[in-house]
């Protein structure tokens, strides 16, 4: 079975099971029904206080739409928790990816208490990756202490109810901005354990979609990793505004555009750059969850400077799969020709460039539900 990629809520994109893609026609920015109301209503629902910061958190990039948090609020602090039960399984085994989810909402809070006049001051408790308890129970992840201080808006905040991930063909033919690149090179500079390596060279960039693409087709072969997603996937516009999370799979009322489908590495190659971060120790809870608040900020700033991005992590998933395995290791090896330094070990994948068909916002469950 090839890989599934999907947009949620009003779908644009469609990619069946034989791995090639067919676009719809372009939606809008965001769908109908309480399932997207987050993205319409955050500002304006927020009121002031800590709780307004926990309507921008939800609003973060995690993986496959689990939305894998859970928030405790008072008046100085946010605790912010992993919410382990809504893991995906095999796919995901030692909950890498949740913890990278969890350094994404982390960002945006810490986005928006300056936005709103509070300086955020974040602990991470140190730990190690593992497998998920049973029972599965909430860990706290973050702890955010916030004191006054002036009101500080950026354009990383402002691009926040905008930042959707776009699954559909780049612009091959438009180059990414020089000043772009090094906008984005700096967001990791003051970061002592996560780095951020950028490719834009056109040969890079092929070799690394190959090295993506055959990864995640070895990946997805196992039935186990498959089914660690199956519970995720959502099959109809009832069952999105129901269950508010998850990937969109049903079919869209939208008609199909003609002409030739890609595969997924040819949809790959239409990116004008792609990116890596990496970390000293792969499986160390606090610098995951720093590289996810990086990737947060890199997405808002391709968003607010108009690109599109999507990640693209199949070379680190199968990394998590062939050490749960005890397979050989022949993933981390093809990574570290790009890196140059083996010191530095990938824990998240991504592309960029310009959009052919707008991006559209994911299903939003409700503040009140990632309360605790």
């Amino acid at each position: 079975m090839r890989r599934r990629h999907f947009l949620q809520g009003a779908a644009a994109t469609i990619l069946i099971a034989d791995g090639r893609i067919w676009r719809l026609a372009a939606p809008q920015e965001i769908g109908e029904g309480p399932a997207f109301e987050p993205w319409r209503t955050w500002r304006r629902d927020a009121r002031d206080g800590p709780l307004a910061l926990v309507h921008a958190a939800i609003l973060s990039s995690n993986a496959f739409n689990t939305q894998p948090w859970l928030f405790k609020v008072s008046a100085s602090r946010i605790e912010l928790y992993a919410d382990q039960k809504r893991n995906l399984g095999a796919f995901d085994p030692y909950l890498r990816e949740m913890c990278f989810s969890m350094g994404c909402a982390l960002e945006n809070v810490s986005l928006a208490a300056r936005a709103m006049g509070f300086r955020p001051s974040v602990s991470l408790p140190p730990g190690k990756l593992a497998l998920a308890p049973r029972p599965p129970e909430p860990e706290l992840a973050a702890r955010v202490e916030l004191s006054q201080a002036p009101r500080h808006s950026d354009e990383l905040f402002e691009a926040i109810p905008h930042r959707h991930t776009n699954r559909d063909p780049f612009d091959a033919a438009r180059e990414v901005p020089s000043k772009f690149v090094h906008s984005l090179a700096g967001l990791a500079t003051e970061a002592t354990d996560v780095r951020l390596f950028l490719f834009t060279d056109e040969s890079d960039r092929k070799a690394i979609a190959d090295v993506i693409w055959e990864a995640s087709e070895r990946f997805l072969s196992d039935s186990e990793v498959r089914r660690g997603t199956q519970a995720w996937y959502r099959t109809t516009p009832e069952e999105v505004q129901q269950r508010r999370d998850g990937a969109y799979v049903g079919e869209s009322s939208s008609l199909l555009r003609p002409g030739q489908p890609l595969s997924y590495r040819d949809l790959m190659r239409t990116g004008r750059l792609f990116g890596l971060i990496a970390v000293r120790d792969r499986y160390d809870r606090a610098q995951t969850i720093s590289a996810g608040r990086i990737w947060q900020r890199a997405h808002l700033l391709a968003t607010a400077r108009g690109l599109a991005a999507r990640p693209a992590n199949g070379a680190v998933e199968i990394i998590d799969h062939e050490q749960r395995l005890q397979l050989e290791p022949k993933t981390t090896a093809k990574l570290a020709q790009f890196t140059r330094d083996a010191s530095w070990q990938p824990t998240f994948m991504f592309y960029m460039g310009y959009a052919t068909i707008p991006a559209v916002a994911s299903a939003r469950r409700s503040i009140q539900d990632v309360l605790i």
